[in-house]
């Protein structure tokens, strides 16, 4: 998809906020920009990649788990090796480098699996800034671990106790500190979602991911892959692996969301699935919502994918058929969790499980002459204990 800087995707995106915070976002915009077309910033990022983050991530060959399945070639993009164990740090350098370049002394953000928090933790505390992550409390509960890694790097998190308490909520009250704080405040978003220009922003910091997935395979195969498959939450490590082959359209997408306790049961959050358009947290995308438009509540076993939007960019591929979008319940992303750390010795996230769950699926009705590149988007060391008490209680 060639850049645009309208911040629309079709119908979607756009900005849908109150009058006194278009000034501080048409100042982040201009800023971005200008950023993406100057060399010394470029190097600049392109040195934390490689020195910080430890870039390139492997594509690793899933051999085991393919001989296993008889089917297509799976392959992992190795994002759960990225220092902090994520994708989430990709984005956040991107954005605390455009941060100093603004003056902007004091950071915000919002978590849900607490990956994008310790990312932003992580970057606060490597430039020397006060940070503070909004976190819903039953999420806090959830990844304790990450809450303490975050505190640990210096950052002050704020459990939200309202609503769902969870990653919508948290990123209501990061909303209001905005407004309220605009002028020597920073938003870190974490997703490819909210108001322009933060869909745009995260697609670019992320697409790092689907540039080197396309130059590895290239290497490794010869040629493209037939599929790619991601988990979509908010949808930032889907739209990093996918935008870089948006125009090679023989490559298929597939987002992966979670379809909770069952698609029939109400307890999921398969927004592109079941969801409508609508407006949520400054920007048009399908939206999980009741009929007076109000957001329903969401559930997922993975925290950070119980949200009742996603990103406008998601919603565009969805219209146009870009992208297909499934889904996979709790008890699949735990069988792919097990399966997965057995066979290949890799814990993946719970996020990262929906997605390898549907790939196995997809590579059985395969040949074994195609191809799936599968986005390990973050590591499992967050969910053991919470797998394990899922699993002790069976």
């Amino acid at each position: 998809m060639s850049e645009n800087r309208t911040g629309f995707y079709g119908e979607f995106g756009g900005r849908y906020v109150p009058d006194n915070l278009n000034k501080i976002l048409d100042e982040v915009k201009k800023e971005f920009y200008k950023c993406k077309d100057d060399p010394e910033f470029i190097e600049q990022l392109n040195y934390y990649y490689k020195n910080f983050i430890g870039r390139p991530s492997p594509l690793y060959f899933a051999e085991k788990l393919t001989q296993k399945l008889s089917g297509a070639k799976i392959y992992l993009k190795r994002e759960d090796l990225n220092h902090t164990g994520a994708h989430k740090i990709n984005n956040t350098m991107g954005q605390v480098l455009l941060a100093k370049r603004l003056d902007k002394k004091r950071i915000i953000a919002e978590t849900g699996a607490g990956q994008h928090g310790v990312a932003t933790a992580t970057v606060c505390s490597l430039f020397d800034m006060e940070c503070i992550i909004y976190m819903g409390e039953e999420d806090t509960r959830r990844q304790a671990l990450n809450v303490f890694r975050m505190e640990l790097l210096g950052a002050k998190v704020v459990p939200v106790k309202h609503g769902m308490k969870t990653l919508k909520e948290a990123v209501d009250e990061a909303l209001k500190d905005l407004m309220e704080n605009y002028e020597h405040t920073y938003y870190m978003l974490g997703s490819a979602v909210g108001p322009d220009p933060y869909p745009a922003m995260v697609n670019y910091f992320q697409s790092i991911i689907g540039t080197e997935a396309k130059e590895q395979v290239l290497e490794a195969e010869g040629i493209l892959p037939d599929y790619l498959v991601a988990a979509v939450g908010g949808g930032s490590n889907s739209i990093g692996l996918f935008a870089p082959f948006y125009d090679n359209e023989e490559v298929k997408f597939i987002g992966v969301e979670p379809a909770g306790k069952g698609i029939e049961t109400g307890m999921h959050a398969a927004t592109l699935s079941l969801g409508k358009p609508g407006i949520l947290h400054g920007f048009k995308s399908y939206v999980l919502q009741d009929k007076k438009g109000e957001p329903l509540p969401v559930y997922s076993i993975s925290a950070g994918l119980d949200y009742p939007g996603v990103g406008p960019e998601h919603s565009f591929y969805k219209d146009t058929k870009r992208a297909k979008y499934v889904s996979i319940t709790d008890e699949e992303a735990l069988i792919a969790f097990e399966e997965l750390s057995r066979t290949e010795g890799i814990i993946p996230a719970l996020e990262s499980s929906h997605a390898v769950a549907y790939a196995t699926k997809l590579a059985k009705q395969c040949s074994k002459d195609e191809i799936i590149i599968v986005n390990l988007s973050g590591r499992g060391d967050k969910d053991v204990n919470q797998v394990f008490e899922i699993l002790k209680s069976k």
